[in-house]
């Protein structure tokens, strides 16, 4: 049993194991260079044979002449789709071969210059083919591709492109190319693959080209003639469980068998696209159920567009799932607000961007917020990821640049972002947004939507997700810092979950399963949400999945009593000292009774297009005191007009809730509603 090694002349070297000898080891260095010998040897024996039985014969030297002549055009022509020396130096053998057999077997092997020939002759083509077969171990055979249709490359524009180092694989091939010098580039290159796909037969998924960043002209071609992702594979159960989300995220399969991992840490924010039926909602499954077994890291996903339809099993581990457009404006305005509170609280203890030690206790010296330098053994704040599914919709009513201070902002307090959505493009993703998206994961696609998701370079390179469409299902090109630039080009598929029911049994087995070990929303980022979005954050539970949310703490009396009376005041009134003197001046002004010459339904109606008015003309909000000089035309009274507004905000419609009370968002209105 030998060990394989590689050794400086390229070839394969044979280290002999324990035990081994030195005949052994020599053996087998010198055995791949003994058949051109062997062959040799038995021309010799044949061409005596011959001799033997056919010696002063005409008729078989006719027949041996024409025999050699046959043998040798057959070589010949075999020869055609090798390269052309290979050919040359394969027809050239055989025809001296054949023609010394011919003449020994006639005449004798030993008589006239026969045996010198034979000595001679076949000593030089048998070193001739061990010097080249030591070449092409090392790349020195270089190869234009020609056959006799005048070469594959040529067919393709590509004349007098050399190919060396040619490695042929299980299901691919891998050889380095070096194009004419002042007559063609690696542009060229990318442009002729598709035609050189056509040539091969292949699809042009299964062709990538690798440029050499320093050579305009070389670089290597990559060949996978099958598709080996055709057959799904199903998600095999969590990569790092219990282990921190620094490690990479597992959600599939290149198409050579090897992991596809999502560094997350490294991607920081990720735009994910792909059409209806192209398993865009398989890969985020596979992302999930990677994020809720890891033990640093918090969820808050947004899906407006389907109320959570895809994550219904997945929701229970989830910290906050807003299934509506109210909630899910209150948590970018929440995830906005929460940065600058993450960024301090990690200044504070010394991080100049979330590691996984700041999900822990602050025990270290080093990262503590105490002036003494002593350890302040605060607890950690968790990675947060927030997700936008499908969030076209939440781009068309607040508008293509809400994401942007999000990205450009949260790439040092360990919020990463998630923007998914099936077609990308600069009239739905402001471009500011889209460049601070530095990830991609391009499932199939139309057309050319692909050049929003995917660099210019990943595409030249060979990516091409129009290829699939909606009919391979949960292909993916992942492009992102920390993958291999190589592999940006490579296609991968996604893990499947199953068909009805498996799914559910896995989500069921990751959410109970590591329910202990994932972490808890931190009070530094809960704070800064509460501040912001108000109950759509702190009644996230219950709103989402009818949870029932923490129990209230007990109230002494006074409380209660307080409580009681502020029921009874209106929420714009609180701020008002109930021992002030009213002004003089409003003693005079009595509000129309309610329901005065307008039905309730005109009444709704004057309000959205007074809040329309009011909001189109001011810094795109609206405040309930803002509608105080209209009260008597609307014929209601204060309290009316803002529980009206608060309706209006949690049907998503015409406004949104902000930070204040009583100050709403105005929607944009989208066209043809």
């Amino acid at each position: 049993m030998v060990k394989k090694t590689q050794q400086q002349d390229g070839l394969p070297a044979v280290a002999p194991v324990a035990g081994g000898t030195f005949k052994g080891w020599l053996w087998h260095h010198a055995k791949p260079f003994t058949p051109p010998w062997i062959v040799t040897g038995l021309t010799g024996v044949a061409g005596a044979g011959a001799n033997f039985v056919w010696e002063g014969s005409p008729w078989a030297g006719v027949g041996l002449t024409l025999g050699s002549v046959a043998l040798t055009a057959a070589t010949w022509t075999a020869g055609a789709r090798t390269g052309r020396q290979r050919r040359l130096h394969s027809a050239i053998t055989v025809a001296a071969a054949s023609a010394w057999t011919t003449a020994a077997a006639l005449s004798g092997p030993l008589s006239g210059p026969l045996p010198d020939l034979y000595l001679m002759g076949g000593a030089v083509l048998a070193l001739s083919w061990n010097i080249r077969r030591v070449m092409v171990a090392n790349g020195m055979v270089e190869t234009s591709g020609s056959d006799a249709d005048k070469g594959l490359l040529e067919k393709v524009g590509l004349a007098r492109t050399l190919l060396k180092g040619v490695k042929v694989e299980p299901n691919k091939v891998v050889a380095s190319y070096e194009l004419p010098a002042g007559e063609l580039t690696n542009d060229d290159l990318g442009k002729a693959r598709d035609r050189l796909a056509s040539a091969l037969d292949v699809p042009t998924t299964a062709i990538r080209i690798q440029h050499d960043p320093d050579s305009a002209r070389r670089g290597q071609i990559v060949i996978v003639p099958e598709d080996m992702l055709k057959t799904p594979t199903i998600w095999p159960g969590p990569y790092a469980p219990g282990q921190s989300v620094a490690e990479p995220l597992r959600i599939g399969v290149y198409d050579d068998g090897a992991d596809l991992l999502l560094p997350l840490l490294a991607a920081i924010h990720i735009l994910v696209m792909g059409m209806t039926g192209s398993g865009k909602t398989e890969g985020a499954l596979d992302l999930l159920l990677e994020l809720f077994t890891r033990c640093d890291v918090v969820v808050w996903l947004a899906d407006a567009a389907k109320s959570g339809q895809d994550f219904q099993p997945l929701l229970p581990a989830v910290d906050w799932a807003a299934l509506d457009t109210p909630s899910a404006a209150a948590m970018v305005a929440a995830v906005q607000a929460v940065i600058p509170a993450r960024t301090a609280w990690l200044r504070d203890h010394g991080y100049r961007a979330w590691e996984p030690a700041a999900a822990q206790r602050q025990t270290n010296p080093t990262h503590s917020c105490r002036q003494d330098g002593r350890a302040c053994g605060c607890d950690g704040i968790a990675y947060l990821l927030a997700w936008f599914e499908e969030a076209a919709k939440l781009l068309r009513e607040l508008g293509d640049d809400v994401f942007t201070g999000i990205a450009q902002e949260a790439r040092s307090a360990g919020v990463s972002l998630v923007v998914s959505m099936q077609r990308a493009s600069g009239y739905q993703l402001s471009t500011d947004t889209r460049a601070s998206l530095p990830a991609a994961m391009c499932f199939g696609v139309k057309g050319d939507d692909a050049a929003f998701a995917l660099p210019e370079e990943v595409l030249d390179a060979g990516a091409d997700p129009a290829a699939w469409g909606n009919k391979r299902k949960g292909y993916v090109y992942l492009a992102s810092a920390g993958v291999d630039e190589d592999l940006h080009a490579t296609p991968a598929r996604t893990f499947w979950t199953g068909p009805s029911g498996q799914y559910e049994r896995m989500a069921e087995y990751v959410v109970k399963q590591f329910a202990n070990i994932r972490a808890k929303l931190d009070d530094v980022t809960a704070g800064a949400a509460e501040r912001v979005a108000g109950d759509l954050f702190t009644g996230r539970h219950t709103r989402a999945l009818g949870r029932p949310a923490a129990p209230a703490p007990e109230l002494t009396d006074a409380q209660e009593s307080a409580q009681a009376v502020a029921a009874l005041v209106d929420e714009e009134d609180t701020n008002l000292d109930a021992t002030a003197e009213l002004d003089p001046a409003a003693e005079d002004v009595a509000l129309p009774p309610a329901g005065d010459g307008l039905s309730p339904e005109e009444a709704r109606e004057l309000l959205e297009e007074l809040i329309g008015m009011v909001g189109g003309i001011g810094p795109g909000t609206v405040a309930v005191k803002d509608l105080g000089p209209y009260l008597e035309q609307i014929g209601r009274d204060r309290s009316w007009v803002s529980k009206n507004m608060k309706r209006l905000a949690e049907e998503g419609r015409l406004i949104a809730p902000t930070g204040t009370q009583g100050v709403y968002r105005l929607l944009p209105v989208l066209v043809g509603a």
